[in-house]
């Protein structure tokens, strides 16, 4: 079982925190042997230094404002005068600089998350506790100008404040009985929440990739065929402004990516003329795709509209006001996360739509993802276009198709790794990879890594495939190897195949390939490449690849024009 060492850097005991936080990450990593290391009462820097000393995959840094200065906590006495405030408004802005320093350092060396300050302020100060000061006023600003700088850094993740409020009240989190006697501020029940919290930052897990929405008093309130597309409103005056929240929200959801499809029971002819003529849409009608509606069964349209965009159920949310088709839809597809639409109760929907932000939210929007809905619409074109009894390699011919090869990959690029732990269906097992790890393989001099960027007359698809391994004398052995599916049937993993025996000079190329539940694709080009039943490692001989290697059309352009040492075969010896 695979290694995953966590270390906890807080200025106060970690007592029960670091408990929790263990115990979150073995449930949220249920393959990984999880260990906590924990440092020293009273030093948030030296603990810091610490986790990067012991090779920590991920460091958790709680910050509390003792941490900052220690006479804005309750164990160090004799400094709440109005004479020493100002000694502490002059500490705070020399400790942060040091304090962010230190926390970059630690970015270098593994994954950081880090939760601001979530203890109220000690009264130290003159002003009524109603009332902010200028003094808290400075050093909460100074706090919150480095977590805008920190935020910034595609290698932290921070905390929100408000997820914490929304899970923690603020006056049931200090115990000040606990600080007073063993140095612990929290209470149990912040503890976990925190620790769970922490522990989620560090999982990061993938997000949702489509959302499958109704129409009628879910998209807009009213029944179409009854009142019409005049008649059907999502706006103010006709009470009906929540409705135009969710439109807003989805438009939201389909600029950053995520692919927004409708699946309503509905004349598919009124709902064209709706959508085409209501200029008024908060979401754009070319933001929906594909609009699927019909009388028959809901499950039948979800289910064309998973086909159309080539995504697996569990990937996916369906929204729907009527509880008897969402349980419909989950009898097909229990993998389906779906919710229902309540638009008498803006309370509740307002609740889901924040559910959606947690199931849909990313760190960063890629090219990538802003070329997903468009290139699925390509791809809808290109299949149109290889349907028509062409020939292929005449059709592929004419794709006037460039495939650029990156031999260097950049960690701070978040695009690879998110394609090796979301690529389901051509991947070579299954495999996924935690950010430390991927890291440490980047920075192996052995390792090799390759990013493939492919467009063609029908428009670019952005970054669609990942390779990883490393090679041994002339044998290159793939640890992973992932393709969007997006890039199918356009012989791209021929020519990943072809540039890897090139670049690397290898006689052979070993492939840790495993047979997952979804990875048929990759299984059937491995069979064909093969002509047998495949074991693990599938060897590819040079000769015999170049003897079933396809016509090949594509305009190949190297982004680095170096050779990763993975592929450096002048060590060979």
């Amino acid at each position: 079982m695979p290694a995953l060492r966590v270390f906890l850097a807080s200025g106060f005991t970690p007592l029960h925190l670091g408990s929790f936080l263990l115990a979150h990450c073995r449930r949220l990593f249920p393959g990984r042997n999880v260990t906590l290391e924990t440092g020293l009462y009273g030093d948030l820097l030296g603990n810091l230094r610490r986790g990067i000393e012991v090779r920590a995959d991920a460091i958790a840094v709680t910050i509390e404002w003792s941490d900052i200065d220690p006479r804005l906590g309750v164990r160090q006495l004799g400094g709440w005068t109005p004479e020493s405030v100002s000694a502490i408004c002059a500490n705070v802005r020399k400790t942060v600089p040091r304090l962010e320093q230190t926390l970059g350092e630690a970015t270098t060396a593994a994954t950081l998350v880090i939760s601001p300050p979530t203890l109220p302020l000690p009264p130290f100060s003159h002003e009524p506790i109603w009332q902010l000061g200028a003094v808290e006023s400075s050093i909460r600003s100074t706090v919150n100008q480095l977590l805008e700088r920190l935020a910034g850094s595609p290698a932290i993740r921070i905390i929100s404040p408000e997820a914490v409020d929304s899970v923690s009240v603020l006056t049931d989190r200090f115990d000040i009985t606990s600080e007073i006697n063993t140095g612990f501020p929290y209470t149990m029940k912040h503890a976990d929440r925190c620790g769970d919290l922490l522990a989620r930052a560090i999982c990061n897990a993938s997000p949702k990739k489509g959302l499958i929405t109704d129409l009628d008093d879910t998209l807009w309130r009213g029944i179409l065929g009854e009142v019409g597309s005049q008649g059907v409103c999502w706006d103010l005056s006709g009470k009906a402004h929540i409705h135009g929240l969710y439109q807003q929200f989805l438009a939201a959801l389909a600029s950053r990516g995520v692919l927004v499809g409708v699946a309503s029971k509905n004349d598919p002819g009124l709902v064209a003329e709706t959508l085409r003529n209501r200029g008024d849409l908060l979401v754009g009608t070319s933001q929906l795709f594909p609009v699927d509606s019909s009388w028959n069964p809901k499950s039948e349209a979800v289910g064309r509209i998973l086909k159309a965009w080539n995504v697996a159920a569990d990937s996916v949310v369906f929204v729907d006001d009527s509880a008897l088709e969402l349980e419909e839809v989950r009898c097909s597809y229990p993998e389906i996360e779906a919710f229902q639409f309540t638009p008498n109760d803006p309370k509740a929907v307002w609740s889901l739509i924040n559910q959606l932000q947690a199931l849909f939210g990313k760190s960063e929007i890629r090219q990538e993802d802003r070329l997903r809905a468009n290139s699925l619409r390509s791809a809808v074109e290109f299949s149109s276009a290889g349907d028509e009894g062409t020939d292929q390699d005449v059709f592929l011919s004419q794709l006037e198709a460039v495939i650029s090869v990156s031999l260097t990959v950049d960690p701070g690029d978040g695009r690879p790794l998110e394609l090796i732990n979301k690529t389901n269906q051509f991947n070579l097992n299954g495999g996924r990879i935690l950010e430390p790890d991927w890291r440490a393989h980047l920075a192996d001099p052995n390792g090799l890594a390759v990013v493939v960027t492919y467009q063609d007359k029908f428009g670019p698809l952005g970054k669609i495939a990942v390779i990883a391994g490393h090679k041994t004398g002339r044998t290159i052995n793939i640890r992973s190897w992932v393709m969007s599916c997006r890039a199918f049937a356009r012989r791209i993993e021929y020519q990943c195949l072809k540039l890897l025996f090139e670049l690397g000079e290898a006689d052979e190329i070993s492939l840790d390939y495993q047979e997952t539940a979804r990875n048929g694709p990759v299984r059937d080009f491995l069979t064909q490449m093969r002509g047998t039943e495949l074991t693990s490692p599938v060897l590819i001989k040079r000769a015999d690849f170049e003897n079933s290697c396809p016509a090949l059309f594509h305009t190949v352009t190297r982004i680095c024009p170096c050779v990763p040492p993975g592929l450096d075969h002048s060590s060979d010896a």
